[in-house]
């Protein structure tokens, strides 16, 4: 965390007394003079043409897969990450960059005939400048890799300003890029509130993925000077479990989506909706799959659920589920490390903050639904709506759900968790602000569309 004196320290959360780094945050100057390198670089990234990008982010694709297990160890360790999932988000951000590093090859316009007359009418699209890039510290190589990928492969140049807990992370993807691009293209800006202040009042567009009050504060900011901003919030998801579902496939995929990386992921579950019949086995299934599921060291390969980011996370999960009926977890295990049981709770009164509020940890409560236009107004009720899951095994009762949840993605017979880069990702209500991020959806918010009226002399 970044403290009063400007001091960015970055701890181990399984064991908060390795300390990764600990150094002076550069300040608000440094933001400025990070955009000013930036925007002097870009014109030349622009105009190397489309070979050149292509061959520097494949080549940025390559350098993660060598360095793969080398970087899942960094991100169990910076970040808690437990090491199977740190495997696979390495894995994934090589495959964004790879994918990213055919864009710079696809068309950017359309030639149209006139109305009238001779002459062509052209459309084309340009590239911001300086993209400012705010990520969290859960996916420390994936979200900046997709955000950063798209960037440059338009034509952009890149400062991105990292979560204090992920500092780490995000200077070795630097220093992987840095060698397959020109210097000033993409830049590192660690610190905290100060820095990505500075970041969002001088760059070209702005994309944001973190806490909901901090992302509306980027979004009114950056709206305000007339600049393209996205802004990825929290999400509050569901997971809605019909009588007909494999109540036993469904607990499994539930479990893993509340607990997994100690439900630190905006697409983790938090509310688990039973319709009718399905309440009495998905209770005992799902407790009895939450207890079960393997909690510790997160350098362990079987662990599904390690440490909490930092000791407050810690103890605002604990607090969540304080007084309320427990079915599975509700407890916080010694230390060292930041661990916190996976938590299920029940009975939970229609103004509890589980309902209204994203905990960010392994906690989820079970709602029973008297059917499924019960359940979808139960689900929609949340001030979020970035991915709710539906278990059933009536294809016509799943579609039948799409249209009626006021979420941005919907995901059947699967958790939560898990997306898919080359699809536009994005919610609904406080999930998010903005175009949507990933897959062609971010080639055209890095980018301006122009107009062009060609008329003979």
């Amino acid at each position: 965390m970044t403290t009063a004196s400007s001091t960015l320290t970055s701890s181990n959360p399984a064991d908060p007394s390795d300390v990764l780094l600990r150094m002076l945050t550069p300040g608000a100057f440094a933001a400025a003079d990070a955009v000013e390198g930036a925007r002097a670089a870009q014109p030349g990234w622009l105009h190397a043409g489309a070979a050149a990008r292509s061959a520097a982010l494949g080549a940025v694709a390559a350098a993660l897969d060598e360095a793969a297990g080398e970087l899942a160890a960094l991100a169990v360790r910076e970040v808690g990450k437990p090491l199977t999932e740190a495997r696979a988000e390495i894995a994934r951000a090589a495959a964004i960059w790879r994918y990213y590093a055919q864009a710079p090859y696809e068309a950017v316009g359309a030639v149209h005939e006139p109305g009238a007359g001779s002459g062509l009418l052209l459309t084309r699209r340009r590239p911001h400048g300086v993209a400012g890039l705010i990520t969290p510290w859960n996916f420390p190589f994936a979200i900046p890799s997709w955000k950063a990928a798209p960037a440059l492969a338009a034509g952009n140049a890149v400062v991105l300003k990292p979560a204090p807990e992920a500092t780490a992370c995000a200077q070795r993807l630097a220093e992987i890029v840095h060698r397959s691009v020109p210097a000033g293209v993409f830049t590192v800006l660690p610190g905290g509130a100060t820095e990505g202040n500075a970041l969002v009042s001088a760059a070209d567009v702005v994309s944001f993925t973190g806490s909901t009050p901090v992302g509306q504060g980027v979004a009114r900011t950056a709206t305000a000077r007339g600049i393209p901003v996205q802004a990825e919030m929290g999400g509050l998801n569901a997971a809605i479990v019909l009588p007909d579902a494999d109540i036993e496939q469904a607990a499994g995929h539930i479990a893993a989506a509340i607990a997994g990386y100690a439900g630190q992921k905006c697409t983790a579950t938090g509310r688990v909706i039973a319709v009718g019949a399905a309440l009495r086995p998905l209770r005992e299934a799902l407790a009895e799959a939450l207890r079960t599921l393997p909690v510790g060291d997160p350098s362990d390969p079987a662990t599904v659920c390690g440490p909490l980011i930092g000791e407050r996370a810690r103890d605002h999960a604990a607090e969540a589920w304080r007084g309320l009926s427990v079915l599975a977890g509700g407890t916080v295990p010694p230390g060292p490390g930041w661990y916190a049981a996976p938590t299920l709770v029940e009975k939970v009164s229609p103004g509890h903050r589980l309902l209204r509020e994203e905990v960010f940890g392994p906690l989820a409560a079970l709602l029973p639904a008297d059917d499924l236009a019960h359940a979808v107004g139960i689900a929609n009720s949340a001030p979020y709506g970035l991915v709710t899951s539906v278990h059933t095994a009536d294809l016509s009762t799943a579609l039948g759900a799409l249209d009626a949840l006021d979420t941005g993605m919907i995901r059947i017979n699967a958790p939560t968790t898990g997306v898919d880069f080359h699809l536009p990702f994005g919610g609904t209500k406080a999930s998010s602000h903005g175009p949507r991020e990933q897959g062609r959806a971010a080639l055209e918010f890095y980018t301006s569309s122009r107009t062009y009226t060609l008329s003979p002399a």
